[in-house]
């Protein structure tokens, strides 16, 4: 559906203030708008038991802008208990009137839910959250004006002769147009009932490509400070529809510019203006979001961009003036980084999965830094600490932060090696668990009983076979575990722990395959 096309026809109807507005109106075959069955059955529901119901909200913008909605919700003049009535599966567990019709049989799990709202008045707001009271209302032009911008009032009818009627009361096809952002009314009241439309202003603008209207951006810049009332779920969502954008750059630079970014992630704001040297070409805060930039392009997940975003998170903390060098150095900025995005993420409610794994690539972010100092055994050691599982996640996070210096290539020979390497270390054993002897073969064969020594010889054992894979055979590891029981806890821990850089003998025709597949020696 072309765009244009639906801002063909304006008429004039009545406006929320009084007198007269003008407000577009087009009639579309519902085929065309590509509504699901599932949303338009909810409003033929209810309107054939007499009420009024419209689309509303993100789901019509996005139908305009010819994108797929993420989410559908639906207002009507049908008050809570006469929604609930009309449907076998709902939940209501909110005081503001929404309730969730579930679709049982919806074959795309994001339309399980649609949610019907009644038209509704809201009170003052004096926490910066929420309406301290609401009141139902059976006007369309009472609910569309408490919402947030312009462009999410548009509200859509769709009548039984397959029809689409847009009813548009604050100008949000035009701004849509003009590739808006303008808040409902006062930019101000708006932003005072409710602190987290700040954030969902720059977030939309990044989402759309949009700019943010100037008394909007005023208002939104002398209002920031009302984000600090704001929970860490609610700016963590709207965070990380931000980082999930085509284009997370443009939402952080608009965050840094409008001064919201240090009530979302403080620690980046300190990276801003933080110099380096050699090879990059950026500052610390630059250099970071042209990584995460890279890494949408890439279309990774969350958890990818999350990681090449805060990758030198500890670089402002590290940085060392060096003298003897002529430049600034940032020795151990990954094990201070790791530390660091464990705690913002977990300061944003983070689930604990996407934590664990966004420190960890964060932590051993620089292994890859020279390959020509990396031994196979090194690998297989990188391999076992951030699982194999999160190995290939790693090499992309050093091609993120190859490209956020400014590189003009990713795939460069030495990625390639590093790619090889990796490849080979897989075919070997890389934890405990890949070797041919277990915790209770070492009982049976020691006699000992169990207890910490236990583990601490298997792990002794698994350096060995790091360092040499031909080693892993039953025979071998019963033999070493024989001597190596002997031996206090202390001295076996400290084995277990020792990382001996044994460079691999390159015999094996599977490696010689490998290593001609990556074009490299």
């Amino acid at each position: 559906m072309d765009i244009t096309t639906v801002f063909g026809t304006v008429i004039v109807g009545s406006s929320p203030t009084g007198g007269t507005k003008k407000m577009t109106l087009k009639n579309y075959e519902v085929k065309d708008l590509h509504i699901p069955d599932e949303v338009t059955t909810v409003v033929k529901t209810l309107k054939n038991k007499g009420f009024e119901a419209y689309l509303i909200g993100g789901c019509v913008r996005d139908i305009l802008l010819n994108r797929k909605p993420k989410d559908w919700d639906v207002t009507t003049n049908a008050v809570p208990d006469e929604i609930i009535a009309l449907f076998e599966d709902t939940f209501y567990e909110n005081t503001y009137g929404t309730v969730g019709v579930v679709n049982k049989i919806a074959t795309d799990e994001t339309l399980r839910t649609v949610e019907v709202t009644p038209y509704r008045l809201e009170s003052e707001y004096t926490d910066n959250r929420r309406p301290d009271s609401v009141t139902f209302s059976k006007k369309l032009e009472d609910d569309v004006q408490r919402r947030d911008f312009t462009v999410n009032a548009i509200a859509l009818d769709l009548d039984e002769k397959g029809t689409g009627k847009f009813f548009d009361f604050y100008t949000g096809t035009e701004d849509l147009k003009d590739m808006i952002i303008r808040t409902v009314g006062e930019p101000t009241d708006r932003f005072q009932e409710d602190g987290l439309r700040i954030m969902r202003a720059v977030r939309l603008a990044t989402e759309l490509g949009f700019t943010i209207d100037k008394n909007t951006e005023k208002a939104l810049v002398s209002n920031a400070s009302l984000l600090e009332n704001i929970s860490k779920e609610r700016i963590r969502d709207e965070f990380i529809k931000m980082i999930n954008s085509d284009n997370p750059m443009s939402g952080l630079v608009l965050s840094h510019k409008l001064g919201i970014l240090p009530y979302i992630v403080p620690e980046l704001e300190v990276a801003v203006s933080i110099e380096q040297s050699r090879s990059h070409v950026y500052d610390v805060f630059e250099h970071s979001l042209r990584a995460l930039q890279h890494a949408a392009s890439k279309k990774y997940t969350l958890e990818m961009r999350l990681a090449a975003l805060f990758h030198d998170i500890g670089k402002p903390a590290t940085r060392r003036w060096s003298k003897e060098q002529n430049i600034w150095t940032f020795y151990g900025h990954e094990v201070v980084g790791a530390k660091m995005v464990n705690k913002i993420l977990n300061d944003l409610k983070f689930p604990k999965k996407i934590i664990e794994k966004v420190t960890k690539l964060v932590r051993w972010h620089m292994f890859f830094a020279d390959t020509e100092q990396i031994s196979l055994s090194a690998v297989r050691r990188i391999i076992s600490s951030v699982g194999r599982d999160n190995i290939w996640d790693l090499m992309n996070l050093r091609g993120c932060d190859r490209m956020g210096m400014g590189r003009p290539k990713e795939n460069t020979y030495r990625v390639r090696k590093y790619h090889s390497m990796v490849e080979e270390a897989l075919t070997d054993p890389i934890s405990v668990g890949m070797l041919k002897l277990d915790g209770k073969g070492i009982m049976e064969t020691t006699k000992e009983a169990p207890g910490p020594k236990i583990g601490f010889i298997l792990h002794a054992l698994l350096e060995e076979v790091l360092d040499n894979p031909a080693l892993n055979t039953e025979e071998y590891l019963k033999k070493r575990a024989k001597e190596l029981v002997k031996l206090d806890a202390s001295e076996l821990q400290k084995l277990g722990e020792s990382g001996k850089e044994i460079k691999e003998k390159e015999e094996e025709e599977k490696i010689k395959e490998i290593r001609k597949k990556h074009w490299v020696e």
